[in-house]
């Protein structure tokens, strides 16, 4: 299968915004394990903000533009950094593609991009993708990396895309709010009913929450991917995922 693979912030760093070394290296040993399985593999990764807090000793996510920036530049390359060094380990070739708004929407830079993706997958190598948030603006943001992963998935055409973040999957209900609620396996449209299970943003050091994920699922589904969304506390679930099994939510292309 091609899969796009989305990780959050919350997965990567602590809440102190420094590297959850343990689940990195865990995520990248099943990821080259798929990957050696023949699996065409694609990581979304977001981190370069949360992780440019932790390495600038800052007491939390700025809310200015520039020091936004600033911590992006500085976490971008501890991130690829890292990513390189454990990549390397399974020896898999990393390849880093920074995107923008205008990336995706003006068609021939969006065929560059697909053309480029598509050469590193002929090559072997494993792309990462992140939002280059040193040089982006709010007109030229995509915004958010589960809107970025359902793009990429529909630009490659992926088989599925999964997003691991801090949540098992979608809920019938708040679950901070209401204990009983439980967790909707399979969603096979997405109609105004579920759209109002979306609630706000999600964790301190990220921007993403349900509302994005599911945006990203409408983009995935409408271009014939699948999406899942799961815990990305335990990264062994995408062998789980692999072989087909039940894992957190899974949302049906239109067929």
């Amino acid at each position: 299968m091609r899969i796009v693979v989305k990780v959050g912030t919350s997965t990567l760093a602590h809440p102190t915004g420094l590297l959850h070394i343990r689940r990195v290296e865990e995520l990248c040993r099943v990821l080259s394990d798929l990957k050696n399985a023949g699996h065409e593999i694609i990581l979304v990764s977001s981190g370069a903000i949360g992780m440019g807090v932790g390495k600038l000793s800052l007491s939390g996510r700025p809310s200015d533009m520039p020091t936004k920036q600033a911590a992006a530049a500085v976490g971008q390359c501890e991130l690829m950094y890292t990513y390189d060094k454990l990549f390397s380990e399974y020896r898999h070739t990393v390849a880093q593609i920074l995107l923008t708004a205008g990336d995706i929407e003006r068609p021939d830079r969006r065929e560059n991009f697909h053309n480029t993706l598509t050469r590193l997958l002929e090559l072997q190598a494993l792309p990462i993708i992140n939002e280059n948030d040193s040089v982006a603006t709010e007109e030229i943001s995509i915004g958010d990396n589960d809107t970025l992963s359902a793009v990429v998935a529909a630009s490659i055409q992926a088989d599925l895309l999964v997003l691991l973040s801090d949540i098992d999957g979608l809920y019938d209900a708040d679950p901070h709010r209401c204990p009983d609620a439980r967790i909707i396996p399979q969603v096979e449209r997405i109609d105004e009913g579920i759209l109002a299970l979306g609630g706000g943003a999600g964790s301190g050091l990220g921007t993403g929450g349900m509302a994005t994920k599911l945006h990203a699922a409408q983009i995935a589904t409408q271009a014939g991917t699948d999406m899942i969304i799961a815990n990305g506390s335990r990264p062994q679930l995408l062998y789980e995922i692999a072989d087909g099994q039940a894992v957190g939510t899974r949302f049906l292309t239109k067929r």
